[in-house]
């Protein structure tokens, strides 16, 4: 009996002191109506889907608009910064420090010309790639080993014509592609919290 009260004691000393795992999933864009249809601002859209899925609210917080969920326990904290694509590490870096995020629990949604419209790519790392806040992440975090999130937006677009094409606004065919895209992206928000990256990459990395 008495090692059975010293072993419960034990578990639940254990347990207090384990801190519960936190995670931020960042969705990059501009803040302003102005902005919020175009290619650029895919990572708000994702996590905007994400959190309407789990029934969470938006609130106005220092640097950024923030919702809190839940998943198997863990606690998720959804940030869009508001300091505007090219300061967006600013706003993560801020948000890491306030809630004590280890790097590993960082994924960062973002826009990919590179990829045709709709595809998924999860990595550990990279780099930039030319976008200016993934680069300002990068300087802010001293690191290019974060997970991040690319979804495709394609290239079709003429030469001198990238900033109008990253800027310009969703044409109607994604338009109506766009659901069944986003649902796919809160499923690969899901597992990266559930079950890890190199799971996530292995189950959606091409879809």
């Amino acid at each position: 009996m008495r090692a059975f009260f010293s072993k419960f004691f034990s578990s639940s000393k254990k347990e207090t002191i384990d801190p519960m795992k936190k995670f931020l999933i960042v969705g990059l864009g501009n803040i302003g109506p102005k902005y919020a249809e175009t290619r650029h601002n895919i990572g708000f859209k994702v996590v905007d889907a994400y959190a309407e899925l789990k029934e969470t609210t938006w609130a106005s917080e220092k640097l950024g608009d923030v919702a809190y969920t839940k998943v198997k326990g863990k606690t998720v904290i959804l940030l869009k910064p508001n300091t505007y694509m090219n300061l967006s590490g600013k706003s993560v870096n801020f948000w890491m420090q306030k809630e004590k995020i280890s790097l590993e629990n960082i994924l960062v949604i973002t826009d990919d010309l590179n990829l045709d419209f709709g595809t998924i790519r999860v990595k550990t790392k990279g780099s930039d790639g030319g976008h200016n806040g993934l680069k300002d992440i990068q300087n802010q975090l001293l690191t290019s080993a974060y997970n991040r999130f690319r979804f495709g937006i394609g290239d079709r677009f003429s030469k001198g014509r990238q900033v109008d094409y990253v800027l310009g606004e969703w044409v109607k065919e994604e338009q109506l592609d766009m659901p069944e895209r986003l649902d796919m992206s809160c499923k690969v928000i899901e597992s990266f919290i559930a079950s890890g990256i190199t799971n996530t990459m292995n189950a959606y990395n091409g879809k």
